[in-house]
């Protein structure tokens, strides 16, 4: 990552870069671009991430303890979850289960190069 970029733009590379069949959290992408405290920007380049010319994966982008709670963003409230489970992931009550196994910390995945 460039620390000259956009923070949205930012966010979008790492989001591109989640592996099928895994998920982030909005925090760990946060801290990740140095910005610990900033999940819910990472929520609102999300919201926006539909607007973008080249695909991002929003729907493997989910709160700290794996609730789909960007659900609601997609163009039916069931596209996410339906995401998701194409991709092997199982959800249950709007909830990604045994989050621990398929979740993506880009602090500890990617290289620390900004």
């Amino acid at each position: 990552m460039k620390k000259d970029n956009d923070f949205f733009d930012n966010v979008y590379s790492v989001v591109r870069l989640i592996p099928k069949g895994r998920a982030s959290s909005y925090g760990a992408i946060a801290k990740y671009l140095g910005s610990a405290r900033g999940a819910r920007m990472v929520g609102w380049a999300m919201n926006n991430s539909h607007a973008q010319s080249e695909n991002v994966p929003a729907h493997r982008v989910v709160n700290r303890v794996g609730l789909l709670s960007g659900k609601n963003t997609f163009p039916s409230p069931f596209q996410m979850q339906a995401l998701l489970e194409e991709e092997g992931i199982m959800v249950k009550d709007d909830q990604i289960e045994n989050f621990d196994s398929v979740f993506w910390d880009p602090n500890t995945e990617l290289d620390i190069e900004r």
